[in-house]
This record gives C-alpha cells, structure tokens and sequence, in this order.
C-alpha cells in the first residue's frame, strides 16, 4: 500500500460515523486530501457544517497538509404558485396560508413568501408575529412555523405598524431576498402577492417565471371585474391560470343557522366559466375563520369542517401541480 493510499484509509477512520454516509469518496496526493460528500436536501448553513466538520475531522490526520471538501447536491425543481388577485380585501393572503398549512399535512415540503411588502399578513396568519428572520451574509433563513410550512415575510423583518416607503427599485430588490432565501429542500413556494397589477407583479413574473397562479375573488361583481384584470395580466406573462377561488361564499348565521349571501351568490364560478378557466371552489364567510386566522391558527392546520374547503383546494392544486410537472419532464 501507498503512503497516499495509507493516509486516505486514515482519513476514511477519522470521519465520525454519522457522517461517513454522506461521504461519496476520499483521494490524496502530494498531501492534499480531497473529500467529496452528498449534501443534497441540506440548506446552506447545514451544508457548511458538513463541510466545517469533514476538514476539522480529516485536518489532524497524519500525512495531511490540506483538507479540500467538495460538496455535490441535486438542484431541487421547485415549483412557484403565486396567489393574486386585483383588488384587497378578498382573504388571498388568509387562502395562501391555509392553502400552505394543508398542502404540508399531506406531506409537501411547502414555504411562503408574504411578496406584499406595504402590507405583510403572513407572520400573523402563520403565528409568527414575534419572530425575526436571520441572514447568513446575504441570505435570508426562512422562518419554519410551527405548521411544516417555511415562510418568509417583511413582517419578520420591520418594525410592527411601521410604514413602508419604498419605490419600485426597493420593493424589487425586497422582493428578490425573499424568494432567493435559503429554502433547502422545499419544493414548492406559495407566494402571497400584493392587490393590483403593479411593480411586484411585474417583477414576479418577469424574473421568477411562476409555475402557475390561483386567483382569489368573492362574488362580489366589482371584485370579479377586478379578478378578470388579475387574469389578464396572468395571461399576458404566460403564466398558466390553475383556477378561481371565491372566498367570503356565504355566512351562516351562528344564532339561527340561516344562509345569508352579501357579497352575492355564485359569481366567481360563472365568471371562471366565462373566461375558460378551472374553477377551485368556495370558501364560505365565517366568524370561525377570522377569529382563527386573526389568532395565527389557521383553519386548514385543525381536522374540523372549516378546514376542509382549504384541503379541497388544496388537493386540486397538488394535482394540477403534478401534471404540470409531467408536462415539465415529458
């Protein structure tokens, strides 16, 4: 056996068990040992412990002078939703939050992106209020609730109540830290975009080329003419349109039990019809929800009746997901 052959078994022995499964293999030359592990599914920071721990494990062996670590990890194809619609007020950023929660509990590796930066819900619809988001140089560290589902929100990182005065280039450049955090292993981004038609939008869909985009109404004939434009914008980028979902769908009357429609009956459906486009389902007005939602304990998170309109939706997109991925690699 060589000296170099001598030295590389040394260092195979010197790296402690839990990590030698990770290790894809070990060659030396002129003193210089190069390790080559898998650190597929890692983040950033768990990759750079890896790689801190091999060299510091290698490092005292005998006959070596330098310790070279090359770590090898599969991109993960991950997929992007954006959730929009044209006016506020429709419960989009309370439908994105359920929608992560119960695409989780079915065992998808799912984050949020809370992209209205003048107008951040998520670090309150997720129970994260109190939390602050960490950056490793110029990283963002999502924050992971206590749901499964990793999120990222202005909210995390301004003052609570504190006004955002910012122009296109700064909303942006925000933008782009979001969804450029270090999301390791998951595979799909819901992004919560802001009302309307604007800076945001534009620059979602011209960089971050979306997957696909689930638009939110009530059925309310103004916020439908609204959603329409939502569409429109949509279909002008060549983002595929998964559905139409109509919130606020009806309010039962906790006292006598009585169905009362005030944003009207049905509208989202007919007008998804109308414009050729899958409807996803209603989502009903109700007391429960807000409560819950205002409490950071999304209805999705719970077995209970109001979460099951989210889990329905939820279901058609996670099949619309794996078609499109089909389409994708076929």
């Amino acid at each position: 056996m060589s000296s170099d052959d001598a030295v590389k078994q040394a260092v195979l022995q010197a790296i402690p068990p839990e990590l030698s499964g990770m290790v894809r293999s070990v060659s030396m030359r002129d003193g210089v040992a190069t390790v080559i592990a898998d650190a597929g599914g890692l983040g950033r920071s768990a990759a750079a412990q890896l790689q801190r721990e091999l060299e510091e494990a290698a490092s005292p062996v005998a006959g070596v002078n330098e310790v070279r670590v090359a770590l090898m990890a599969d991109k993960v194809q991950r997929q992007i939703v954006v959730i929009g619609s044209g006016k506020g007020g429709v419960g989009k950023s309370t439908l994105t939050a359920n929608l992560a929660v119960a695409l989780a509990k079915s065992g998808r590796k799912v984050g949020v992106v809370d992209a209205d930066i003048y107008g951040p819900s998520q670090s309150v619809l997720l129970n994260a209020a109190d939390t602050k988001l960490r950056a490793e140089g110029k990283m963002l560290i999502p924050h992971e609730s206590e749901y499964g589902v990793k999120m990222v929100s202005m909210g995390q990182l301004v003052e609570a109540g504190k006004a955002i005065a910012w122009r296109g280039p700064m909303v942006g450049s925000a933008l782009g830290q979001l969804m450029e955090a270090d999301w390791g292993e998951t595979d799909l981004l819901l992004v919560d975009l802001p009302p309307g038609t604007g800076d945001v939008q534009l620059t979602m869909l011209q960089k971050f080329k979306p997957t696909g985009a689930v638009v939110v109404s009530t059925p309310q004939d103004l916020a439908l003419i609204d959603a329409t434009r939502a569409i429109d914008l949509f279909r002008q980028a060549q983002v595929p349109i998964v559905g139409i979902v109509e919130n606020m769908s009806g309010y039962q009357c906790p006292s006598c039990g009585e169905v009362s429609e005030p944003f009207g009956q049905g509208g989202a459906e007919a007008a998804a019809t109308a414009i050729e486009v899958p409807f996803l389902g209603h989502v009903p007005l109700a007391m429960e929800i807000r409560i819950a939602s205002d409490d950071g304990k999304p209805p999705a998170a719970s077995e209970g009746a109001l979460g099951a309109p989210f889990a329905e939706i939820a279901a058609q997109l996670q099949q619309w997901l794996g078609q499109s991925a089909m389409n994708y690699t076929g």
